[in-house]
């Protein structure tokens, strides 16, 4: 059974730092991508910042220039999240792509870790 753990969310002042984790345990035949999503109250779920296993990363233009995506390992991803705005106020979520055993696309997902951006 694969399980998908964030950490390192928190209450911020605006323009602070975060870096938010991910670790992956049990057994993932392959990681396609592996991504951050993130849900403000009222709103949809949107991808925040992607990287696949080639290193090509992709980034939501809210956050481009302030968000970092990297790997740390085959099951590990961090999100160094800087100059962090009211508006990043969201919960975080870790998205790992990849395939079951019979080649399948299928996704995996953390339960969420809360950012607080707040004076």
């Amino acid at each position: 059974q694969v399980q998908v753990a964030e950490s390192g969310g928190g209450l911020v002042r605006p323009g602070g730092s975060l870096r938010l984790s991910c670790a992956a345990s049990g057994m993932i035949f392959s990681v396609n991508s592996m991504s951050w999503y993130r849900q403000a109250p009222g709103k949809e779920r949107e991808l925040v910042a992607k990287m696949t296993a080639s290193g090509n990363t992709k980034y939501a233009d809210s956050v481009k220039g302030r968000f970092t995506i990297s790997n740390d390992g085959a099951k590990k991803t961090n999100l160094q999240m800087n100059s962090l705005k009211p508006e990043d106020t969201a919960v975080y979520y870790c998205n790992i792509g990849s395939r079951d055993s019979d080649w399948l696309p299928i996704e995996y997902w953390g339960q969420g870790t809360q950012v607080t951006v707040s004076s």
